[in-house]
């Protein structure tokens, strides 16, 4: 398998296990509605390390564009990075849709439209476009600074960080961000987990859905973008 189509794998396994704990959380008539932060803050570090876990071998287990950005700048091998970024936001297309179908009638069922638009993707608990670019781009630093210090990026594409990766410690970060930052902005991370969810609620015919928030949209594909490069720059003075 090519890297970049495991890319597309391990995204829309992310973005589809990862939604779907979102809308198990905040749908009407689901199983799992009202469990809370937390439950949603576990579900989604799991739902980064199951396809991690699957496909370090074939791509690294990148499955964000900001990482992804990172660990070029890290190595200075960029020739991959068009096929990864595009491999990722299509991956995340799919996943979002795949959680559209699994969950259509709870869409339908679900008065809230927050609460619809929040299943696909992230949005600011107080609107402050500024302060939450900041938001995302402090916790994203934390996220790509302590996996390119802790795990390198050896390798054309950091393949060797992946490939001795400690998954349970990836989870973990993915964790403690999400509990520690994550309730300013939902701690996106991740420009592909947050914009092509955000495109297929826009695109699938959700009963009274509401708009998409596109004012809010460049905050979580830039702060992630601009995280990463700053944590990419910082460790390359060590």
């Amino acid at each position: 398998m090519l890297p970049w189509v495991g890319e597309f794998f391990g995204t829309m396994l992310l973005v589809f296990l990862g939604t779907g704990v979102v809308a198990n959380a905040v749908l009407a008539n689901t199983k799992g509605n009202g469990s809370g932060f937390l439950f949603i803050t576990v579900g989604w570090a799991v739902a980064v390390m199951v396809p991690a876990m699957a496909f370090a071998n074939i791509s690294g287990s990148h499955f964000n564009p900001a990482l992804t950005i990172g660990i070029a700048i890290h190595s200075g091998v960029w020739d991959d990075v068009p096929m990864y970024i595009v491999g990722q936001f299509a991956g995340g297309l799919v996943g979002a849709f795949l959680t559209w179908v699994f969950y259509k009638d709870h869409f339908d069922a679900t008065e809230d439209k927050g609460a619809k638009l929040g299943t696909f993707a992230t949005g600011p608990a107080m609107r402050n476009l500024p302060l939450n670019f900041i938001n995302e781009l402090l916790a994203t630093f934390v996220l790509v600074f302590v996996l390119l210090t802790g795990l390198g990026a050896a390798g054309p594409m950091g393949e060797a960080f992946a490939i001795g990766v400690n998954f349970l410690g990836v989870g973990g970060l993915i964790l403690v961000i999400g509990i520690a930052l994550g309730g300013t902005t939902g701690y996106a991370l991740n420009p592909a987990r947050d914009l092509s969810p955000r495109i297929i609620h826009a695109l699938v015919p959700i009963k009274d859905k509401g708009d998409s928030d596109w004012g809010y949209a460049w905050v979580p594909v830039a702060g992630p973008v601009a995280g990463a490069v700053i944590a990419a720059l910082l460790v390359g003075v060590f």
